[in-house]
Formats: structure tokens, C-alpha cells, sequence
């Protein structure tokens, strides 16, 4: 399952079972002899036990191997063969490795049972500790381990040190296994333990790190400190720890980055693409930004950009400590990446639904919008249990808005049917919720749950009835039809809770229903005593509070049922009986409280706060037992609350010494100077070229950018961390591969290459001339790097790519260059720079191929051929955006116009129309700058009024991004805002183009295999002629008609509005049969737009 514990799953008993799969991938080599003596496992031989010994006790290295492998399958097999253990142990001293590993797995079973045999081979175990073969090795540990003995505490100190030293990974991971077995047979010896846990952090094995901080977390989980060091590392070799080790580490990292980074999640946090990218500018622009905005510690971010990719681990315990730690950590706009891993998680078992789903509904009330997209995997299916329905029932009421109600209450009718008495129960309490949470729904849900009363079922009534009283308790005056509904279909109701809750409601509000009410008390006291007692004492209470406020009819009926109550055989109910009787009745022996009875009885009740039952859970961390249980479990750590201050970020930072970079400072000397002047982007081969093109080709340049980095080197590297160095080697050995290649390539290619080196030089006089511009910039890269941010160039790709667009363009401005430079420039950087007319360029610059292959670019050989054309069909048809009784009076309808869109090119063209129904004004209409969906719109200017019964037609764009999601967003006035949403037909998404018959077929067949989509339908041959074809056609879609010489073959063109991917729709008739073939390379819009022609021509018409 998820593994849960306390905080993370334990490791002790893992070794065995390492142990006995390495002895069967060693042993795989069986005779086939061995086949009767496996066979003989499986008979009832009461007399094997006496044959393994015998075996056992032989001379023959094959018999013993043989009866070592049966006693493992017994123990396999679930079988006792702790009688077996002299015989065993007696074999632990062989010379057969294979024999000696099986004797291993045995003892690691039975040695906590016979410790006093065990005992006697200790010796041959620490002679093991020194075996040549590491699996042997680590056996004897796990067995030496094993002994819980407190006599053999010094031995297994001993040996544990001597193992963390272990040449083998395999070995010291055990040694890490074998520190919590120590810890918890003698915990005195802790602080020995500490300092083998902080030798072993420091491993840069990855099949270490997860045992050793699962010791950590066990031994001495509050010793933060021991992390600073290893904290990066951790991070960085997170990806490559097998599954259960992530689990770990994760748990362990999210509790160390609660103490020591500040929350993402305060009111002042700005997190946008100008937040992230101050984090790589300047140090003068980063001290005028920081007292603005926040900016994440690098270490933070670190964290959360090597636990993303493990949210696709097969491992669901590994996606569930992501995501808790997303949840924990993270900003609160980055944790929506963490739902479709989670949703993911929904088709795995039972029991990993029911504790995704328990961590998916605490998620849901803080943040209802998180998993709405995902909506439709929270319905219940037939096939559920009982537990995860109700699960999915508490997510879906949580997520419930103005937006979605509709759709979850049709899903609650659906239901409230179910066989399932308890779920159908627990949807009546979901709908009361939802009519608590959402007033706008009140009313229907009341309508809907008395309806309910009149069902068959009497689970579904008393439930009902429940509910409708918490309901009405919100505002009883409005709602006296319902309570004399109730008060009618009391005869029929038998549950004792809802005849109850009837009761109590008459009670509470008699004044509302001044005549029912004593007539339902006249009918109680004939029942009176055969009635449940909580049905007996609210009708005590009805009787008392009519005797209050309407005493002339309810007099004797009042002392009648106060003298049943008097005799009931429940006590409770006579102390009750008596209590009323002395408060209301006034006599001599009455004290002071009968004055105030009214007061009492009458007094206002507050209403019920109907309320999920997960409220409380996130009191606990996502993920762990105690949030399960809803209780804290044993070994449960708290997580901290957020620093109000950030602790010193230099405690992470490791010093490293490399004499090897001393000694071979000439020979890596070039290849320094070059990487210390890059910039935090420098991964690119195109900066490469430039900085060594630079070098070879300016030596003034050079020279200079030579001097300064020479002094950014000095002064930055003592700041460096032991990754970062590493991999600044690297990538420096490989710059230097690269610069040798490229100085053979120019001399061979000299001719061809003279533009590049032109384009190089400037780049080199650009740098120069940038002075200590680019000194603040890579100072800044390089401190930057001791988080590893090497992988933060795949995040943050645009705004570096933006801010070398800047820089460049702005030394094109300020300094003169030639004039073949300028074209160089104008040719190679068209998208960077404004237009401007290209002149010819020269033989002498630039080589044919180049100059073919820009001409390429920037002429496209049917640009001629593809032309945009105005639409052959607009629909007239309008859709409804917002309805007059939702939007308060605001109604807006929009079409598509099926035009190109003047806000954008890859927006689609929208015609709005708003109409004001209402008797007032209304002001400032206007679409809110938030949308909840991806997609980029273009609002409309601000109506500020728009008087009663008018209208009036605006135009808006919105980017689809070539897809059928609705684009959602917020319609406001001045006083309300609406959740609004536009849903394109696939056919919207187009634009027309025309082009010859002869290019249709062209570009027809580049489109082919999996870019080509066809259908054959039947069509009526009388109803089928050109012009019905073309018609339905270019009204399902916005395409542009092809002229064809070909009667029976009609040709479509189009293109896609966001990406402009072709799309090429033919339509063939061949009697009786039509073939519709969409070619494009958007397959998905084919599939669809497939689809709807096949309606289109299948309903033709003559």
C-alpha cells in the first residue's frame, strides 16, 4: 500500500529479504535432480524434519545445499523450522559460499528465538565481518544484529563502525539497518550511533542515503545540523534512491525545510516570471526588489524542482510524500501540480484509494478549485466500497460552487437511490451542506429533501428529516409550508430520530403553526407509551413549550403526558418530567426559575454549522498515520511552523579542497578563465562558440574579459559547493573537447565559416564593451550555482533567453557596427530584431548553403500558394454565456464571428452581446483579470453603464491553444462577479485559406498515416448534390471551398488558429457511400472534426 507509519515505513526487516533474493539469483544454476527433493516440499511427510537433519549433518556439500534449500522454502512457506536450528548453525562455518548465504538467511529468522545457540557462533560471525564476498559481509551483520542480546552490544558497536567503513555500498546500507535494531536494544548507546549516522550522510551512495536517514529519523531525528552539510546532496541524488529510500528522505526533507526557509505563503509573496527572474539578475537589482516582493531561498527551490519528476513514480507511496510535501512547502499557486498524480493514484487498489482519497478531501476544503478539473473521477462508481463512496461523496460536497452545484446535485439524486442504505444516508447530509455552504441552492434543496419524505425507504426519511431541521433552523419564518408538511407525514415516519426531529421543530417554532402543533401533541399522548425514550422526551418538551404559549388548549393535555412521564420506567425521562413540571406549573414550593421558564424553554437556539469531518485533519502532516487515524500515532514528529526569520543560508554550504585543480592549473587554465566568464546560461553550444570563437578571434577582447575573470574566479570560489564543482569540471573537460574539434573544423572549413566567425567577433566586442555588466551577472551565476541550479535552466529557459535578447539589442543601438555585420545581424536574429530591408548579401560573407537556408526561412516556397480567404458560411446562432436569473438582471449571449482576430493571431474572434434585464443600472461590466483556465484572453474595454433594457455588442479574443477546454473566466459588474465559461466547437478553432487543386493534392500527401483520418458513410443518393455538401461542411466547420474539376470529389482548407497547422478536409461520393478523409497533423482535432462531418452528412437534406 502507501506504507504508512508514523512518518515514514521502517527498514529492519528489509534485509532478509535482500538476503534471500541474492542467494536465488546465485543459486538459479539447480540440477535437475533437484526437482524430486523441491516436489517432496509439498508432500505431508511428517518425518522431513528428521531427514533435513540428516542431510544436514552429511558429509556432501550437495546434500546440505539441498536441505538448506527446502528449510528456506518451509520458511517461505510460512512452515516453523526453528527445531532445525543446531543442525543449521552447526553449517555456519563452511567453506560453500552458497551454503554459508542460506545458513544466513535462516539465522537472520530464528536468531532473536535461539539466542543462546546463536550465541555460540558469535566468532564465526565476526570472522565473516572480514569475508572477501560483500554479501557475506553484510549477512553476518544482519545476523550479528539479529542477536538481541544486551551482552553482545560492544561486538555490534564494533562491527556497525567497522561496516560504515566498508569498501562495498551494499554492506554499509546494512550498517545502517544495523543502527536502529542497536538503538532499540540499548539506547545508552546513541551518542556512539550519531557519529556513524553523520559518517554515513556523508556517502554518495545512492543505495545508502535511504537507510542511513531512516536511521536518522529513528536514532535522532531532532539533530537538524547533521543535514546542513548533506542537504544539497540529498536533493540532487534524490531521483536515483530506490523507491522506499524516497519515501524517507522526502518526509525527512520536508520536516528540515519547515525550520529553515521562510513561508512562500505570505500576504506580501509575488510569485510571477519577474520574482523568479530576480533571483539571476544583478545584485543592485535584487537589493532594490527584496524588500518588495518575496524571493524563495535557492535551497528551497532546489528542493522542489528534484521532487517534481518522482510525481510520475510507479511507486504510489513516492507520489503521495511529493505530494504532501508540495502541500507543505510549496507556494500556494505551484501545489495545483500535484492533482493529476493524485487523480492518477485513483486507479490503483482499494486500499491506496481510501488514503489518497482521506489526503485529496483535506486538500479540497482548504482549496476547493484544486481538484474541480478533475471532478469526474470523484463520482461514485457501482462498484466501490462503502468507505470510498462516502470518501468521494465529502470530496465532491467540498469542491461544490456556484459553478458546479447543478452538476453534483443531479449526481446526488442519482444517489440518494442507491441500495446502500448508509451512503444514501450520508448524500442526504452531503446535499444539506451543500445547501448550508451555498445559498443559492437553499431553497431547491429543501424542496428536494421533502420530497425524499414521501420514499419508501425509512433511512432515506428519517435522514431527510434530520437534515431538513438543521436546514430550517437557519430561518424557520420563511419555511412554515415545509414544517406542516412534515407534521403531516408524521404518522408515516417510524424511525425514532425523525419522529423526533419532527417534534422538536413543532416545539421550537409552535408559534408558527399555532394550530398543528396541539393537535400532533393530542396524537402524542395517545402513542405516549410505546414510544422510544428520545421520542418521549421531545415529547415532554412539546408539551411544555405549548403549555407556554398556548395554554387555554394544551392545559390538560400538558399535565396528562407530565404524569405518564412521571411513572416511565426510564429515569431519565422522569427526572425530566419532574424538572418541567416544577418550572412551568407555578405553586407554593416553586422557586425562583419558574419566572423565567419562558426565557428558558423559548430561549433562540443558535443553528447547526454543518461541517466535513476532514476540518480538523490538517492539523497533521498529509500522508501519515495520525492523519489517517485523525489521532496521534506513536513516533508522529510535528511539523514546525514556518522561521519568521530565514536561519543562516551559509550552514549548507560545503568547503572542498582540490589540490588536483592546483597541479593542473596551467594545462585547465585557458578553460577556467573561459567558464568563470559565462553566465548563469551557459549550457547552450551557442555561447560556447561565441566565448571561443571570441578568444581566438579578438585578442584585445580576450585579453581583457581574461583579466576580469581571473578576479571574478578568485573572489568566487571560495563560495563554491562541492556539486557545483563537480560539475563546472565536467562541463569544462568537455568545453575544451569541444573547442579542439572546432579548431580542426575551422581549418578545414575556413571558407564556410567566416560568417560565424564575424557573428563571434561582435559577440566577443559586445562583451568587452559590457564591462561590469557582465562582472555583476556572472558574479551573481556563480553563487547562484552552489544549489545545483544547472537544472533551473529547463524552468526559467524564456527569461534567460529574453535578457541575452535584451542585452544584445541593446549594444546593437549603442555602438556602430560595419555594414556587413548589420546585415549579418538583420539575417540571423529576425524574430529579436524590428523589420528592416534585407540587401543582398555578398559572396565574400556569407557561404551558398547559408544563404539558401536563410532564404528558406524567410521565403516559404507556397507562401504564394496559401492564402487566408474570407469565410464561406457565418452562423448566425448565438449561445447563451450568462442567464438573466444568474446573472442578477446581466445577461450575455456570444457568437463566432469567424474572422481573423484583431487582438492576435492565434486568438479566435468572438462577438459579445449584453443585454441588462434588469430595472436599475448596472456599471462597470468588465472580465476580471484572473481567469481560472490557461488560456490567454483579450478583454473588452470596461462598459461603464449600461442602462435598463438595453444592449450592447462588444468583441473579445481568447487563445484556445488549438483545444475544445472551455476558456473560463470571471464576468463582473461593479457590485457581483460570475463564473462564466465558452466552449468552442472543434470547427471555431479554423480559419479558411484557398489554394489551387494541384497544391491541395501536394501537401494532401505530406500529410499522411498517422496525420490522416477517414470514415465511410451512407448517404441517400437523392438528397447528396454539391452545393448541400459544401453547405453542411463549411457551417460544422470555418473552411475555405477548393475549386475541383472532380463532380464526385469536394475539397475543404483550413488552418488552425493558434498553431496555423494545416487542415485538408475531402469529401468523395461514391453511390451509396461517402469517404470523408481530414488530413492534418493535429490529430486530435481530426478525430473530432471527423465526428462532426459524419453527423453533418449523414442528416443531409435536399
Amino acid at each position: 500500500m502507501l506504507g504508512m507509519s508514523a512518518n515514514s515505513v521502517s527498514y529492519n526487516d528489509q534485509g532478509s529479504v535482500e538476503s534471500g533474493v541474492d542467494a536465488a539469483q546465485e543459486n538459479s544454476n539447480i540440477s535437475s535432480g533437484s526437482g524430486g527433493a523441491a516436489f517432496s516440499l509439498f508432500s505431508a511427510d511428517c518425518k522431513k524434519n528428521d531427514d533435513l537433519k540428516e542431510m544436514l549433518e552429511n558429509n556432501k556439500e550437495s546434500l546440505k545445499l539441498e536441505a538448506m534449500k527446502r528449510i528456506v522454502g518451509l520458511i517461505a512457506k510460512g512452515k516453523n523450522a526453528s527445531e532445525l536450528f543446531p543442525a543449521v548453525v552447526k553449517n555456519v562455518a563452511s567453506k560453500n559460499i552458497e551454503l554459508k548465504k542460506l545458513v544466513y538467511v535462516y539465522l537472520v529468522r530464528y536468531a532473536e528465538e535461539q539466542q543462546d545457540l546463536a550465541l555460540l557462533s558469535i566468532s564465526t560471525f565476526q570472522r565473516a565481518l572480514k569475508d572477501p564476498n560483500q554479501l557475506i559481509r553484510a549477512s553476518a551483520l544482519r545476523v550479528l544484529s539479529s542477536i538481541r542480546v544486551p551482552i553482545i552490544v560492544p561486538i555490534m558497536m564494533l562491527a556497525i563502525k567497522e561496516s560504515s567503513t566498508d569498501l562495498s555500498p551494499y554492506v554499509r546500507k546494512t550498517a545502517a539497518h544495523a543502527i536502529q535494531k542497536l538503538y532499540s536494544l540499548d539506547p545508552d548507546q546513541k551518542d556512539h550511533l550519531i557519529e556513524v549516522i553523520e559518517k554515513l550522510l556523508k556517502d554518495k551512495s545512492t543505495l545508502v542515503a535511504g537507510s542511513v536517514v531512516m536511521a536518522f529519523e529513528e536514532v535522532c531525528p531532532d539533530r537538524i545540523d547533521l543535514i546542513h552539510k548533506n542537504y544539497r546532496k540529498l536533493c540532487n541524488m534524490l531521483v536515483d534512491v530506490e523507491e522506499w529510500g524516497q519515501v524517507v528522505i522526502i518526509h525527512m526533507l520536508t520536516r528540515y525545510a519547515r525550520t529553515q526557509f521562510v513561508s512562500p505563503w505570505r500576504e506580501d509573496a509575488v510569485f510571477d516570471e519577474n520574482s523568479e527572474k530576480t533571483f539571476y539578475d544583478s545584485e543592485e537589482e535584487r537589493r532594490v526588489e527584496e524588500p518588495k516582493t518575496y524571493v524563495m531561498d535557492p535551497d528551497h527551490r532546489l528542493l522542489l524542482r528534484n521532487t517534481k519528476p518522482l510525481l510520475q513514480s510507479r511507486n504510489t507511496a513516492v507520489v503521495m510524500a511529493v505530494s504532501q510535501l508540495y502541500w507543505h512547502l510549496a507556494p500556494k499557486h505551484e501545489i495545483s501540480i500535484v492533482t493529476k498524480s493524485l487523480v492518477r493514484l485513483l486507479r490503483s487498489h482499494r486500499e491506496v484509494q481510501y488514503v489518497v482519497l482521506q489526503n485529496i478531501a483535506t486538500m479540497s476544503i482548504q482549496r476547493k478549485g484544486m481538484f474541480e478539473p478533475f471532478m469526474k473521477s470523484f463520482y461514485v462508481r457501482s462498484t466501490d466500497a462503502t468507505h470510498i463512496k462516502t470518501l468521494k461523496l465529502e470530496i465532491l460536497t467540498s469542491m461544490a460552487n456556484e459553478a458546479n452545484i447543478s452538476t453534483i446535485l443531479r449526481e446526488f439524486q442519482t444517489y440518494v437511490k442507491s441500495q446502500d442504505k448508509a451512503f444514501a444516508a450520508a448524500t442526504i447530509q452531503a446535499i444539506g451542506r451543500c445547501a448550508t455552504d451555498i445559498s443559492e441552492v437553499t431553497d431547491t434543496c429543501l424542496n428536494g429533501l421533502v420530497l425524499l419524505l414521501s420514499n419508501r425507504d425509512e433511512t432515506v426519511v428519517a435522514e431527510s428529516v434530520v437534515v431538513i431541521k438543521k436546514l430550517l433552523q437557519t430561518q424557520p419564518s420563511q419555511h412554515s409550508d415545509i414544517i406542516k408538511h412534515m407534521a403531516k407525514l408524521f404518522d408515516n415516519i417510524t424511525v425514532p430520530m425523525a419522529r423526533a426531529s419532527i417534534l422538536w421543530l413543532m416545539g421550537e417554532y409552535c408559534e408558527h403553526v399555532p394550530k398543528i402543533a396541539p393537535d400532533v401533541l393530542r396524537k402524542m399522548a395517545k402513542t405516549f407509551t410505546s414510544e422510544e425514550d428520545i421520542v418521549k422526551l421531545q415529547i415532554v418538551n412539546l408539551s411544555a413549550k405549548l403549555y407556554l404559549t398556548n395554554s387555554k388548549q394544551t392545559k390538560l393535555l400538558t399535565q396528562y403526558i407530565l404524569n405518564l412521564g412521571k411513572y416511565d420506567q426510564n429515569y431519565d425521562i422522569r427526572d425530566r418530567t419532574r424538572f418541567i413540571r416544577q418550572l412551568i406549573v407555578p405553586n407554593e414550593k416553586s422557586g425562583a426559575l419558574s419566572k423565567y421558564a419562558r426565557r428558558i424553554l423559548m430561549a433562540p437556539k443558535p443553528a447547526p454549522v454543518l461541517q466535513s469531518a476532514f476540518k480538523d485533519r490538517d492539523r497533521f502532516q498529509l500522508g501519515t498515520l495520525s492523519h489517517s487515524l485523525n489521532s496521534h500515532a506513536t513516533g508522529y514528529l510535528e511539523l514546525s511552523n514556518w522561521p519568521s526569520v530565514a536561519p543562516d543560508q551559509s550552514v549548507r554550504n560545503v568547503e572542498v579542497v582540490e589540490p588536483v585543480k592546483e597541479a593542473l592549473a596551467p594545462a585547465l587554465g585557458k578553460s577556467k578563465h573561459r567558464k568563470s566568464d559565462e553566465k548563469f546560461y551557459s549550457g547552450s553550444e551557442e555561447e560556447e562558440e561565441e566565448e571561443g570563437s571570441s578568444s581566438e578571434d579578438s585578442s584585445s577582447s580576450s585579453g581583457e574579459s581574461e583579466s576580469e575573470s581571473k578576479s571574478e574566479e578568485n573572489s568566487d570560489d571560495s563560495n563554491k559547493s562541492s556539486s557545483s564543482q563537480s560539475e563546472k569540471s565536467s562541463s569544462e573537460s568537455d568545453t575544451d573537447k569541444k573547442k579542439t574539434q572546432k579548431n580542426k573544423k575551422l581549418q578545414q572549413q575556413k571558407p564556410a565559416s567566416k560568417d560565424r566567425k564575424l557573428k563571434n567577433g561582435k559577440a566577443a566586442n559586445d562583451k568587452s564593451r559590457s564591462g561590469s555588466e557582465s562582472d555583476s551577472e556572472s558574479s551573481s551565476s556563480e553563487s547562484s550555482s552552489e544549489s545545483g541550479s544547472e537544472s533551473e535552466l529547463d524552468s526559467n529557459s524564456d527569461s534567460g533567453t529574453d535578457q541575452k535578447r535584451k542585452t544584445q539589442s541593446k549594444t546593437v543601438q549603442s555602438k556602430p557596427v560595419t555594414k556587413a555585420e548589420k546585415k549579418e545581424v538583420s539575417l540571423l536574429d529576425l524574430d529579436d530584431f524590428s523589420p528592416m530591408p534585407v540587401a543582398t548579401p555578398k559572396s565574400s560573407i556569407m557561404s551558398p548553403s547559408l544563404l539558401s537556408d536563410l532564404q528558406g526561412l524567410s521565403i516559404s516556397p507556397s507562401a504564394s500558394a496559401l492564402q487566408a480567404s474570407s469565410p464561406v458560411f457565418v452562423p448566425e446562432t448565438s449561445h447563451e454565456l450568462l442567464h438573466r436569473m444568474t446573472g442578477k438582471g446581466l445577461s450575455a449571449q456570444y457568437r463566432f464571428t469567424r474572422q481573423p482576430c484583431i487582438y492576435g493571431n492565434s486568438m479566435v474572434s468572438l462577438q459579445l452581446t449584453l443585454s441588462n434585464n434588469s430595472e436599475q443600472a448596472l456599471e462597470n461590466i468588465h472580465i476580471s483579470e484572473k481567469s481560472s483556465s490557461g488560456q490567454n484572453i483579450h478583454r473588452f474595454s470596461a462598459i461603464e453603464r449600461l442602462e435598463p433594457q438595453a444592449s450592447v455588442t462588444v468583441s473579445m479574443g481568447v487563445d484556445f491553444n488549438d483545444s475544445t477546454q472551455a476558456a473560463n473566466f470571471q464576468l463582473c459588474t461593479k457590485e457581483d462577479e460570475f463564473s462564466v465559461s465558452i466552449q468552442p466547437a472543434v470547427g471555431e478553432l479554423l480559419l479558411p485559406i484557398t489554394m489551387s487543386e494541384a497544391d491541395f493534392t501536394k501537401e494532401q500527401g505530406k500529410l499522411v498515416g498517422m496525420n490522416e483520418s477517414s470514415a465511410t458513410i451512407t448517404t441517400t443518393p437523392e438528397n447528396i448534390s454539391s452545393q448541400s455538401v459544401n453547405r453542411n461542411v463549411v457551417s460544422a466547420a470555418n473552411l475555405g471551398v477548393i475549386p475541383s474539376n472532380q463532380e464526385n470529389i469536394h475539397r475543404f482548407a483550413g488552418k488552425t488558429v493558434s498553431s496555423g497547422s494545416l487542415v485538408l478536409v475531402s469529401v468523395a461520393l461514391k453511390d451509396p457511400d461517402a469517404l470523408i478523409t481530414v488530413n492534418t497533423e493535429k490529430t486530435v482535432i481530426a478525430s473530432m472534426l471527423l465526428r462532426q462531418f459524419k453527423t453533418a452528412l449523414t442528416n443531409i437534406t435536399p
